[in-house]
């Protein structure tokens, strides 16, 4: 049985109480991009199942391998480049933005979802997808430590975050005094970007993205 991301199927596993249980598991190890092997007991109504016609059915879910999703905080001169050159990837991509000019349909045509609003509520919200690749890149060193504040302790494949190596020393300098720990920093990719002499947004976009096809590889 293929299960897709919203829920639907395409063939079955016999129906009943048991398909629902199954498909329930199959969305979660797709949020977590994990295989995972679960059982049913159909020998107990007091089971998870609640039937009792006899004998045990197991079920390996396996995620089959998706493109990077892409969450792109931040819509103005580098997002907007970033986001195109995903789309001409094909790779999913959110943006997520203070301003709703930022974050318009002009801008952004092709994006999966456009989010407007405080960074610190879209994080609280934030559903992540894996493989989750997040792209802080927001207007000013304040609603990038917002975002970070957010997405740090959640699960992803990817954080980046564009910064200088000084601006990178006092926001890693905060985060570890609010509590976050050396293991939780030392994932960031910070500068982020691949290191190419990038000088202009459009450069630093290219940089970006092909970073994230180098994590993307790695991964797999």
């Amino acid at each position: 049985m293929i299960v897709r991301h919203d829920g639907t199927i395409f063939g079955t596993v016999g129906g009943s109480a048991v398909e629902a249980l199954v498909i329930r598991e199959a969305l979660e190890a797709l949020r977590e991009g994990k295989s995972r092997i679960v059982q049913h007991d159909l020998m107990d109504a007091g089971s998870d199942t609640g039937m009792i016609c006899g004998g045990r059915m197991e079920f390996f879910i396996e995620p089959l391998k998706r493109l990077p999703q892409l969450y792109i905080f931040g819509g103005g001169h580098i997002g907007w480049p970033l986001a195109k050159f995903a789309a001409e990837l094909g790779y999913p991509h959110h943006v997520f933005e203070d301003r709703p000019e930022y974050a318009s349909a002009e801008r952004f045509p092709a994006v999966a979802g456009r989010h407007v609003g405080a960074f610190t509520d879209l994080t609280r919200n934030l559903d992540l997808v894996q493989p989750a690749f997040v792209i802080v890149v927001t207007r000013c060193h304040d609603t990038d430590l917002e975002v970070m504040r957010g997405v740090l302790g959640k699960p992803y494949a990817y954080l980046g975050l564009i910064c200088s190596r000084k601006k990178k020393m006092e926001v890693f300098k905060i985060l570890a005094d609010e509590g976050y720990s050396k293991e939780e920093l030392d994932r960031i990719h910070a500068p982020i970007g691949l290191d190419i002499g990038s000088q202009t947004p459009a450069e630093i976009a290219v940089s970006i993205i092909a970073e994230i096809i180098q994590e993307s590889h790695r991964k797999d």
